[in-house]
């Protein structure tokens, strides 16, 4: 029997996912664990999977278009059989992008109706001297200075996908040649500059950021809170911790663990607006905003008020870097029930950043600064680092996310009072 191959929730804020790349036609043989199509979301650009063998009868949409979640990706069953009826459940109609295949002799006359509508066969596809390779195969070889020619494809007729990138081992040898440039001659005195722009269309990651940050920012009434932390102490306790830890804690990882602290003690600041009610989380996600070439990302560390700093650290390290390599699964960046955005290492003095839902309220961190302070009448060099805290105000009020921000410059600057 027929069975449709709907788009999966791959986000709890995802609404639709975008079809980045088609890796089957119809009338392609189907195994459960082959990766038929890569799907961009809010957040990654992900392999889907069928879990069902067959043929692949149907395409739902062609390349570079949304499908709603639960929305019918694809139709896999018998060759020949009729999927009408799966269609007509869903209000579809015959008029449909994809016909079915029903033998292989037609299978030709199919890609024909389907050309305009299914993705680029591979040899239509592939850059690079016309390898066969997915697009994100091609990015990702470029980021790593890979040559993908030299890259040995499992895909459909050699085809290089993700995964193939992901463990290929560049040797020297076949490292991708550095590009020869030439410079260009200087312009004549007498010339002129030209107007110009260029028009980037927006990825699905860049959409939604829009969409939900603009949401939060024009429906959730914020207000700003700010204080200066003084680090001396951290700066001291992390040289000492770096000493005996089995993964190097940085400043972040402190502001982790010291907020998660923090927010078992002021719960109030670990909610949620929910519409008609307020949900307090039992537990303590921290969300770290994370740069990545499309947008932002927040991987999660889940639970941690209950690890150590090193623990935090490998924790943090590791989605950081699953992140930037668009290696990070869905649940690794959801769930988040507070978020700490840091453009410290970037040297910015302090900002304020929009709250990311569902959290009701996110810390700025900025940098730590050698700064000329006056204690009792002497003047001293102490090391500062100034946040805010961007709250909700139809959840968390002034004095509580005061009491929060000192009960966080508490355990900042005196760390041991972290390891109790």
């Amino acid at each position: 029997m027929a069975e449709a191959i709907r788009m999966p929730l791959l986000s709890d804020t995802m609404k639709e996912g975008v079809i980045a790349e088609w890796h089957k036609k119809v009338g392609d043989t189907i195994k459960s664990d082959d990766i038929i199509a890569e799907v961009e979301t809010d957040k990654a650009t992900m392999e889907v999977m069928p879990y069902v063998d067959g043929t692949l009868l149907y395409i739902g949409v062609e390349k570079g278009k949304g499908v709603p979640v639960n929305g019918i990706m694809a139709i896999i069953g018998k060759p020949g059989e009729d999927f009408q009826s799966i269609l007509n459940a869903e209000g579809g109609s015959s008029s449909a992008p994809a016909a079915a295949a029903a033998t292989p002799a037609t299978q030709e006359a199919q890609a024909t109706v389907v050309a305009d509508h299914s993705a680029a066969t591979p040899a239509q596809e592939s850059g690079d001297d016309r390898v066969k390779a997915s697009p994100l195969a091609k990015r990702l070889a470029e980021e790593k200075g890979v040559n993908i020619s030299s890259i040995k494809g499992s895909g459909d007729n050699g085809r290089i996908i993700k995964r193939d990138v992901d463990s290929y081992a560049p040797s020297a040898a076949t490292a991708a040649p550095a590009k020869a440039t030439t410079a260009p001659a200087p312009a004549a005195a007498t010339v002129t500059g030209t107007e110009g722009y260029t028009d980037t269309p927006l990825t699905q990651m860049r959409r939604i950021i829009a969409q939900r940050l603009a949401e939060s920012k024009f429906s959730a009434p914020h207000f700003y809170l700010r204080m200066t932390i003084t680090m001396d102490n951290a700066m001291e306790a992390r040289k000492a911790i770096n000493l005996v830890s089995p993964e190097k804690v940085s400043f972040n990882d402190l502001v982790i663990k010291a907020c998660a602290m923090a927010l078992r003690k002021h719960p109030a600041v670990n909610s949620s607006w929910m519409g008609d009610f307020i949900r307090q989380n039992h537990h303590i996600h921290i969300g770290t905003a994370v740069a990545v070439d499309e947008g932002l990302i927040v991987p999660v560390v889940r639970f941690a008020d209950q690890k150590s700093l090193s623990q935090i650290s490998a924790e943090a390290g590791s989605l950081i870097d699953k992140a930037r390599t668009k290696k990070i699964q869905p649940n690794e960046f959801t769930g988040n029930t507070f978020t700490i955005s840091n453009l410290g290492m970037m040297d910015i003095d302090e900002f304020t950043a929009i709250i990311n839902p569902p959290d009701s309220c996110i810390l700025a961190v900025g940098k730590i600064t050698p700064t000329p302070v006056v204690e009792n009448g002497q003047m001293v060099i102490r090391h500062l680092m100034k946040l805010t805290l961007s709250c909700d105000h139809r959840v968390v009020d002034g004095a509580v996310g005061s009491r929060f921000l000192q009960t966080l410059k508490t355990y900042l600057e005196n760390p041991v009072t972290m390891l109790a």
